[in-house]
């Protein structure tokens, strides 16, 4: 998935300025903080070099991002998450972290995967899916029983009676799903 707007693999080069201005070579246009974290959710790779001494400072770029995102309202890191990390710095375990939150985060984008691929292809197994089908079907069952003006209820009695009889059956045999997955 990472896109790449640069040459033959490499990375974009962005230079930043001592006026704190950032330059995209690969457009040869300026850009904001708020471009290279657009570009960092587009997989775009780049990378982010001082300008005047050409030191690669992509890290602490990322860094100010994520202190703007999370100062913008949208907390995604909990505060006992940044203690946490916090107190691993200068940590005999400190080493260990880059590898550790990598990993962690690899296996995330695996399991967020999995789970959308799961719900793209129908969880008809699935017994929560199966109620919220079933409560759909008895919010349709109840806004039809409530539709004026219509004809021939006798037969449509009828008829809801026996969805009403088959979905207490489907939700019996849920209910009893769910007990056996609670043991």
């Amino acid at each position: 998935m990472a896109r790449n707007q640069g040459g033959a693999g490499d990375p974009i080069t962005i230079k930043k300025y001592a006026n704190r201005r950032l330059y995209n070579t690969g457009t040869s246009s300026y850009i904001t903080l708020e471009d290279l974290a657009k570009m960092t959710r587009e997989g775009v790779q780049f990378q982010v070099v001082d300008a005047k001494t050409g030191d690669d400072i992509t890290h602490s770029i990322l860094t100010q991002i994520i202190m703007d995102e999370e100062a913008s309202g949208e907390h995604m890191l909990p505060v006992s998450f940044l203690r946490d990390l916090i107190s691993m710095y200068g940590n005999s375990m400190q080493a260990m972290m880059p590898s550790y939150l990598e990993a962690s985060m690899a296996n995330f984008r695996e399991n967020q995967a999995k789970l959308q691929e799961a719900f793209q292809g129908g969880m008809g197994n699935n017994p929560f899916a199966r109620i919220a089908e079933t409560n759909m079907a008895m919010m349709r069952a109840a806004t039809e029983a409530f539709i004026p003006g219509a004809k021939n209820e006798a037969p449509r009695a009828g008829k809801q009676d026996a969805e009403l009889a088959a979905l207490r059956e489907q939700m019996a045999a849920m209910q009893k799903k769910l007990d056996e997955l609670d043991k």
